[in-house]
């Protein structure tokens, strides 16, 4: 039987969310060491909670030092690579989302041409025979598909 989606909200009750904390933040460290161990990187953390007066540091403080300051010993351009805040994230998404719709377009109107060439064989649809960019646009999609159809020929038959 699967989990209820948990709501992510305070939990008002002072003595259970303290109890979470402790297991979650032991969860997570235990997911941090696996991480360090099995992919061989360096990580840390540092959890800061107001039911203890110092902070949480793990693996340990000199160990979290050496990896803070080796990030720090990095260029500029190579420590933000992958670093990113919501902004950050949301432009790239936005430049995704305009990246599929650009293709959709394209395939939409490469769809429409499609349909006015069937259309215009099957003489279901009134083809304006003087406007020569419409005849090229037909001209360009029956040469597509007379070389589809030979490739296709070909390449059974070989």
């Amino acid at each position: 039987m699967g989990r209820t989606k948990t709501k992510y909200e305070l939990i008002t009750n002072e003595i259970s969310r303290k109890a979470t904390l402790k297991k979650r933040k032991a969860g997570l460290l235990k997911k941090l060491s696996e991480l360090t161990t099995l992919c061989a990187v360096p990580a840390c953390a540092i959890i800061f909670s107001s039911y203890d007066s110092q902070p949480d540091v793990w693996p340990s403080r000199t160990e979290a030092c050496q990896v803070l300051e080796k990030l720090e010993s990095l260029p500029e351009m190579q420590r933000g690579k992958n670093m990113m805040d919501q902004t950050i994230l949301l432009k790239r998404n936005i430049l995704k989302l305009n990246d599929r719709l650009e293709k959709q377009q394209k395939k939409n109107l490469d769809l429409e041409k499609e349909l006015a060439l069937v259309e215009s064989m099957a003489g279901a649809r009134n083809c304006d025979w003087n406007n020569l960019e419409q005849l090229n646009e037909l001209s360009c999609r029956l040469q597509e598909n007379i070389e589809f159809v030979s490739d296709m020929i070909g390449f059974k038959s070989g």
